[in-house]
This record gives C-alpha cells, sequence and structure tokens, in this order.
C-alpha cells in the first residue's frame, strides 16, 4: 500500500469516527461528513490515473456535485434547527417532538 492511498484511507477512517464519537453539534457532524466527501473525491480523482482509464473520469465530478448539494442542505438544516431550538446541539433534536 502506498503513502497515498494509507493518507486517504486514514482520513476517511477519521471522518467516520469523528462523526461517530463527536456528536454534540450539527456543526462538527456536517464538518466530519464534508471530510468524508473531501477523502472520496480526491481518491476518486487519483483513481483513474493509476488504472490508466478514461471512462471513469466523470464519477469525481457527479460526486462533487451532489457533495455541495448535501452541504447545501445540511446548513439549511442547521439554520433551521438553530432558528427553532436555539441551538445546534444534537441532543435537542427528537424526532418524536417534532
Amino acid at each position: 500500500m502506498s503513502l497515498l492511498h494509507l493518507s486517504f484511507y486514514s482520513s476517511f477512517t477519521l471522518s467516520c469516527l469523528g462523526l461517530a464519537f463527536h456528536r454534540t453539534h450539527l456543526i462538527s457532524a456536517l464538518l466530519c461528513l464534508e471530510s468524508m466527501m473531501l477523502s472520496m473525491y480526491i481518491a476518486l480523482s487519483i483513481w483513474p490515473t493509476e488504472t490508466q482509464t478514461t471512462s471513469i473520469t466523470l464519477t469525481p465530478i457527479l460526486m462533487l456535485t451532489f457533495s455541495a448539494c448535501e452541504a447545501g442542505v445540511g446548513l439549511a438544516m442547521l439554520v433551521a434547527s438553530t432558528r427553532t431550538h436555539g441551538s445546534d446541539h444534537l441532543h435537542n433534536l427528537n424526532l418524536l417532538q417534532c
């Protein structure tokens, strides 16, 4: 395994661990999701150059588009929950009360 692969795998794993263990604020969860998407984008961007194929070069662009949509929806949820609940703590958000 090269150093490049190790850095992508470790960044994705650390983002998953951050999402799993630091769930106090919605903004920290969104940042962990964005770092996961960024590591997947970089890995998908470098993968066609390593395999010398051009058939999958559109995949990183599509994933970057979905990542931008996910970020927009996440920020809209952050603003809406802050306006209704007064803070972005995840323990204030309960689906049974909505």
